[in-house]
């Protein structure tokens, strides 16, 4: 049997966990995970380390940042004075909000401190600068 190649769609559990054995993501309650392999739906390590899988398969991967949610970058981090954000809005630090660009680019960001004046916001993902492990349970490679 080939097993998994781009182009499939495939069905697997998977559990996520960082350097510490944290586990950061899993399918556990929420089912499986179906995607197509090449549409960027997840990161690349992870659809890499599903080719030549075959189902009910298992393994253990460990992907760089690089391969998954790329390098930490400082420049993502700014400082905003509190009077930018809407009344409504009282920054707490963890808060994800939205932020929409003068060009009309949408993208999110993390409350990371908050001051008396001013609010750190940091663009980059969660999981950006960090190694990640995922344990992989192929289930199924999909019919076309």
């Amino acid at each position: 049997m080939p097993g998994v190649k781009f182009g499939d769609t495939v069905k697997v559990h998977y559990t996520g966990k960082l350097d510490n054995g944290d586990v950061f993501d899993n399918t556990d309650d929420k089912g499986p995970l179906t995607f197509l392999l090449g549409d960027g739906k997840v990161i690349p390590g992870f659809e890499q380390a599903l080719v030549g899988m075959n189902p009910g398969e298992k393994k253990t991967v460990k992907i760089s940042a690089l391969r998954a949610y790329g390098p930490y970058l400082k420049q993502l981090v700014i400082e905003v004075g509190k009077d930018k954000f809407v009344d409504n809005i009282e920054p707490e630090i963890g808060q994800r909000l939205q932020i929409n660009q003068p060009d009309g680019e949408k993208f999110i960001v993390t409350v990371t401190e908050v001051s008396e004046s001013n609010v750190i916001l940091d663009a980059n993902h969660p999981l950006a600068g960090k190694d990640l492990t995922f344990d992989i349970h192929l289930l199924e490679i999909m019919e076309k």
